[in-house]
């Protein structure tokens, strides 16, 4: 232990000299240091920057969505989501996630729930049935507190399953209004109907 203590003061009585006889080599290790913070500083402003400007620009077309392997396709529902203004949203998806892929609270204050089903086939594909909308009916509201409570599909939805999320206010996208959606600029909240009331004040209100 003595001779540990030995070679370290030796090292760095060492340092010291070599300090003392060459006085910018700190000067040099600082304008380094300093140099590199403000160049990853600038890099992540200008990714932040970008980050914006896609977003608000952010498009999908239905080519785009059916090529999608279907986590792909919940992130993209998120950052439709977050091009919208919900900058929270997030994606959930995957083991134990109780009905929900995406969350996401608008800038009206309403929480949402939204479960994604992707089809390889698009429209060809098999509807999305009541199974599902079971499910995210059984959590969307008691489990993850959602205000707005919606299935996203790149297909379609059977007849039953229409009946069903009318029954229970649900919401649904399928093919023709998620064309419009990701496909536009408009808001998910502006394409559906029966939408709950702003839980915060608007400009408007």
């Amino acid at each position: 232990m003595v001779g540990g203590l030995v070679v370290a003061w030796m090292l760095l009585m060492g340092v010291v000299r070599f300090m003392a006889a060459h006085p910018w080599v700190p000067v040099l290790v600082v304008l380094l240091v300093g140099g590199a913070m403000a160049s990853w500083m600038v890099q992540r402003q200008r990714a932040a920057r970008w980050e914006r400007v896609r977003s608000q620009g952010l498009r999908y077309a239905l080519a785009q969505l059916d090529a999608l392997h279907h986590r792909q396709f919940e992130h993209a529902v998120r950052d439709l989501m977050r091009r919208d203004g919900c900058a929270d949203a997030v994606q959930v998806g995957g083991a134990g996630d109780n009905g929900a892929d995406v969350k996401a609270t608008d800038p009206y204050g309403r929480r949402w729930v939204i479960q994604c089903k992707h089809r390889k086939a698009g429209l060809a594909g098999s509807a999305v049935g009541t199974p599902d909308l079971q499910v995210l009916n059984g959590t969307g509201r008691p489990v993850h507190k959602g205000d707005v409570v919606v299935l996203v599909t790149n297909g379609r939805f059977s007849k039953p399953a229409l009946e069903f999320a009318r029954s229970q206010r649900l919401h649904l996208v399928d093919r023709t209004v998620l064309a419009q959606w990701a496909g536009g600029s408009r808001p998910l909240w502006e394409l559906l109907q029966a939408i709950p009331p702003p839980r915060r004040p608007t400009p408007l209100s």
